[in-house]
């Protein structure tokens, strides 16, 4: 992945972003080939060096079967928005302004390794559900959280039996979050506005984030009467 030094996320944003994510694109080199599916993960960190990713796939995916040849990959991605020029303070300023994409991504490799039994496949289920099921009742207004106790016992297990438990043991992860830190500080407040002014509130909050420190140069110089030096595109 093409990481420019001011789009690098950090440790934190890293594990962040894996804990949180919603679903993955798994990518497998087999012998037939690349083969894909999207799919929810679960993060355990303290699997291994760099932990892991635990999920499942139906037992009819064909995925699961095809030994995968060196490193497979999980692209986790965080929140994306198109960012229009016209919410840039530069735009009265000179004009030369274009319209760019931000987003939050990482590329997590790894050795995959299949679970075909039930007892570990149902501990995913379960943290899976727990994980989602808590991120749902965050909004207000939701139903009670639901549980895998919730259906009846032998559904479940007959349901458990249609799966198949995959693990992405990490060996290395690239991630980039380019969140406008390219463009002048005079530039922020109009962006984040403009993102949460049409509703993309998780977009618009990791812009402030991304660019807080510089933000707070910025008043600094601004109280001290000196002029911030603006970053380039």
């Amino acid at each position: 992945m093409y990481i420019p030094a001011h789009f690098a996320a950090d440790d934190a944003a890293v594990q962040e972003l894996l804990a949180r994510h919603g679903a993955a694109d798994l990518i497998t080199l087999t012998e037939d080939g690349l083969l894909a599916t999207m799919l929810p993960f679960a993060y355990e960190p303290s699997a291994g060096e760099h932990g892991a990713l635990l999920g499942h796939v139906a037992r009819n995916n064909d995925q699961w079967r095809k030994p995968a040849q060196g490193e497979s990959l999980a692209i986790v991605r965080g929140p994306d928005a198109y960012v229009s020029p016209a919410w840039y303070a530069a735009k009265a300023e000179h004009g030369r302004v274009v319209p760019t994409w931000n987003y939050v991504t990482a590329h997590v490799y790894g050795r995959l390794v299949v679970h075909d039994d039930p007892a570990w496949v149902e501990d995913v289920v379960r943290r899976l559900t727990a994980k989602h099921e808590a991120a749902r009742r965050q909004s207000p207004g939701q139903s009670p959280e639901w549980s895998v106790d919730d259906a009846p016992r032998k559904f479940i297990e007959g349901q458990l039996r249609a799966i198949v438990g995959l693990e992405l043991q990490i060996t290395r992860i690239e991630a980039k979050a380019k969140l406008s830190q390219n463009r002048p500080v005079t530039d922020i407040p109009g962006v984040v506005a403009g993102l949460a002014g049409r509703g993309d509130d998780r977009s618009a909050e990791a812009v402030e984030h991304a660019n807080e420190r510089r933000a707070e140069e910025s008043r600094t110089a601004g109280r001290q009467g000196r002029h911030p030096a603006r970053s380039g595109n």
